[in-house]
C-alpha cells in the first residue's frame, strides 16, 4: 500500500463525504428512541454506499469506454460536479430537524446523495483510473473502506457528535472542507485539459 496514495484518496473522500457533518444529518433523520433501527440504518447505508463505490471506482471507465467516453472529459465535468458541490457545501444552509418518524432512510438520503453522491462517485472512477499498480489500487480500496467505516461510527455516536461539535462547529467545518474541495476541482479539471491537448 502507498502512504501518499491512500492520504489523497482519504482526504478526498472526507472533504466530499464529511463524515462529521453526515453523522449530524443523520442524528436529525432519526429519532433517538430507536436505538436498534438507527444501528440497522447506518450499517445498511454504509454498506450500499461503500459497494456503490467500489463497483464504479473499478468498472466506471470500462463503462464511460464502451460508451465512447474519454476519462479525461470525465476529469473536467467531474472536476465541475466537485466545485458545483463545494460551492453548496460554502454557500448552502442544512436544515437539520429532529425527525420522530422510524423510516428507512439507508437509500435516500444517506447513502444518495449524502454517502455516496454524484461527487464521491465520480471522484471514485477518477482515483480507481489513475491508479498504475497493484499497491496503489489497494491503498484507494483502503481509503474507501476506512473512510466509510468512520463514517460508520461517527453516525453510530452522533448523539456525542452534536454534543461536542454543535451546529456551528459543522458550519465552520463544512464551509472549510468546500474550500478544501473546490480546490481539489479545480485539479481535476487542470489535468483533464492538460491531458487532453497533450494527447
Amino acid at each position: 500500500m502507498e502512504l501518499t496514495v491512500f492520504l489523497n484518496a482519504f482526504t478526498g473522500f472526507f472533504v466530499i463525504i464529511d463524515p462529521i457533518g453526515t453523522a449530524l444529518i443523520f442524528h436529525a433523520l432519526l429519532p433517538e428512541g430507536d436505538r436498534r433501527h438507527r444501528v440497522v440504518m447506518a450499517v445498511k447505508a454504509t454498506l450500499i454506499s461503500a459497494t456503490l463505490l467500489i463497483i464504479f471506482g473499478n468498472f466506471g471507465e470500462t463503462i464511460l469506454d464502451s460508451l465512447g467516453i474519454n476519462i479525461n472529459a470525465l476529469r473536467i465535468s467531474g472536476g465541475l460536479l466537485l466545485f458545483f458541490t463545494a460551492f453548496n457545501l460554502i454557500t448552502r444552509e442544512v436544515k437539520m430537524a429532529q425527525s420522530e418518524e422510524k423510516k428507512d432512510v439507508s437509500v435516500y438520503p444517506l447513502s444518495i446523495p449524502l454517502l455516496a453522491g454524484p461527487g464521491a462517485l465520480t471522484l471514485s472512477i477518477l482515483l480507481f483510473s489513475n491508479t498504475e499498480t497493484a499497491a496503489q489500487e489497494v491503498s484507494v480500496l483502503a481509503a474507501v473502506i476506512s473512510i466509510y467505516t468512520l463514517t460508520l461510527v461517527l453516525m453510530l455516536l452522533s448523539a456525542y457528535v452534536k454534543r461536542v461539535i454543535g451546529k456551528t462547529g459543522d458550519e465552520i467545518l463544512r464551509r472549510f472542507l468546500g474550500v478544501i474541495l473546490a480546490a481539489l476541482a479545480i485539479q481535476f479539471i487542470y489535468d483533464g485539459f492538460v491531458n487532453m491537448l497533450a494527447g
